[in-house]
């Protein structure tokens, strides 16, 4: 018999099915979203992309920009947000490759075991950091987020100017 035991040592049958189901509606929201993100147009993409060069100027968030972008163009919270952790993925992509000589080089002696633990660590919590979100975004709003930009960019340019 599968599952997980009580304290009374009865066993939880159902709760293997029920993380099953979970992870295949995850899935299922995934999917659609995946669909209906195919339809967006290059334009569009090329506009959503573009609101990233607002991100140079201090407490704007080039995946809150982003979102922000793809809320203009139709895009629901939730595929917002997605889109941006998308869009975001080839940037991040290369900044590493570009990194990957000098550590695996004379700059990355001695750090080699540090350096693939906190690639494992990023990876990990990058993962549960976009799964929060996402799931965040399809119940809540930017608003906070704003906000929250809107105090550290006019510190930044109190504090810096």
């Amino acid at each position: 018999q599968r599952g997980i035991l009580r304290p009374d040592g009865e066993r939880l049958a159902g709760f293997d099915g029920m993380k099953k189901d979970h992870v295949a509606q995850d899935v299922a929201l995934a999917a659609a979203s995946d669909a209906r993100l195919a339809h967006v147009t290059v334009g569009d993409s090329v506009r959503i992309g573009l609101l990233q060069i607002a991100a140079l100027f201090p407490g704007i968030s080039r995946s809150g920009i982003t979102m922000v972008g793809g809320l203009w163009r139709g895009l629901s919270h939730e595929d917002a947000a997605r889109f941006a952790f998308l869009l975001a993925t080839p940037v991040i992509l290369a900044a590493g490759v570009l990194k990957l000589p000098s550590l695996a080089g004379s700059a990355g002696d001695d750090i080699h075991g540090q350096v693939a633990v906190g690639f494992v660590i990023c990876g990990i919590t990058a993962y549960i950091s976009i799964r929060f979100l996402v799931k965040y975004f399809e119940t809540k709003t930017l608003t906070p987020f704003a906000i929250y930009s809107l105090i550290i960019g006019l510190a930044s340019i109190a504090h810096f100017a």
